[in-house]
C-alpha cells in the first residue's frame, strides 16, 4: 500500500464517494506522488471514509446528499492551485490527470476534460452513452463547444473554479462547470482516456430512469442564460456544512482489507 499525502500540496484530487470502500484502495493506490486525494464523504454507511483515512486520504464529511453536493464540498476545502475531479468508483485512473494538470499549469488550457473510450463490455451502458451524447448535442447548441464527453475527469485552477459560482448540487454540477466556463471565456481541452468497468452498479447511469433524471438536472442548467442564475431546485445562499477532517492514519499498520460493503 502506498500512502497518498495528508498535507498541502500544489494538487489537490477531489474524489465525491458515496459507498465506495471497495473500489477506494484502487483509487488511491493511483493517486499521482505528492498530490491529496480529498475523499469527499457523502453520507457512506460502509467504511468509506474509515478506508480513506488508512489509506492517508483528507476526508472532508459533506451530508446534503448529491453529486455536485460532494463536488462542491471538495472544491471550497481545497487549497492547492490546480483542482482535480475524479469519480471514486475505479472506473478512471486518477493518474491519466498528470497531462491535464501539465496544460493547465503551462497555460495551454483553462479546463482539461477526459473523454471516456470504453474498455470492455459493460464499461459504459448504452442508456448512458445515449445521453451523454444528447448533453453534448444540447451543450454545443448552447455554448458552440464541440465537445465529446462530459465526462467526471478534469482539472482547473482552483480559485477561477470557485469564481464561476457553480451552484447546483445535484448532477447538473459537471456541466454546469463547463457552460459557465465557455461563457467566461476559458479554453477547454478535451484527452482521450480509458474507461473501465466501474466497482458496483452506478446511482446515477446505473438505469434508464436514473440516466434521465441526470439528463433533466442537465437540461435546467443549459436553460440557464449567461450571468450564473442558481437552477430553480438550489438555494445559492445556503451555507456550506462541509468541513475537512485530515487523516492523521498510521499507514504502516493499517489494514483497509478488512473494510466491506457496496459502492456506487
Amino acid at each position: 500500500m502506498r500512502p497518498v499525502t495528508t498535507t498541502p500540496s500544489d494538487v489537490d484530487v477531489v474524489l465525491p464517494c458515496l459507498n465506495e470502500a471497495e473500489a477506494l484502495p484502487w483509487v488511491l493506490e493511483r493517486i499521482p506522488p505528492g498530490w491529496r486525494a480529498l475523499v469527499v464523504d457523502n453520507g457512506s454507511t460502509d467504511g468509506s471514509a474509515d478506508v480513506a483515512r488508512a489509506y492517508g486520504a483528507t476526508v472532508v464529511h459533506e451530508p446534503r446528499r448529491g453529486f455536485g453536493a460532494a463536488c462542491h464540498a471538495g472544491l471550497t476545502a481545497a487549497t492547492a492551485d490546480v483542482v482535480c475531479f475524479c469519480d471514486c468508483d475505479a472506473s478512471l485512473d486518477p493518474g491519466l490527470l498528470v497531462p491535464f494538470v501539465r496544460a493547465v499549469r503551462d497555460g495551454r488550457a483553462d479546463l482539461v476534460l477526459g473523454r471516456r473510450r470504453p474498455q470492455g463490455r459493460g464499461a459504459w451502458p448504452p442508456h448512458a452513452r445515449a445521453g451523454n451524447l444528447a448533453l453534448a448535442r444540447m451543450l454545443r447548441r448552447r455554448t458552440g463547444l464541440r465537445l465529446r464527453d462530459l465526462g467526471p475527469l478534469r482539472a482547473a485552477r482552483r480559485e477561477p473554479l470557485l469564481a464561476l459560482g457553480l451552484s447546483d448540487r445535484r448532477s447538473g454540477y459537471p456541466l454546469q462547470m463547463v457552460v459557465r466556463a465557455a461563457d467566461a471565456g476559458w479554453r477547454i481541452e478535451e484527452h482521450d482516456v480509458p474507461y473501465l468497468p466501474r466497482t458496483g452498479a452506478s446511482k446515477v447511469t446505473g438505469t434508464w430512469r436514473g440516466t434521465w433524471q441526470a439528463v433533466r438536472d442537465m437540461s435546467r442548467v443549459l436553460a440557464e442564460a449567461p450571468g450564473h442564475e442558481a437552477p430553480a431546485h438550489e438555494d445559492p445562499a445556503r451555507a456550506e456544512t462541509a468541513h475537512a477532517e485530515t487523516a492523521h492514519a498510521d499507514t504502516a499498520h493499517a489494514d483497509p482489507a478488512h473494510e466491506g460493503g457496496t459502492v456506487r
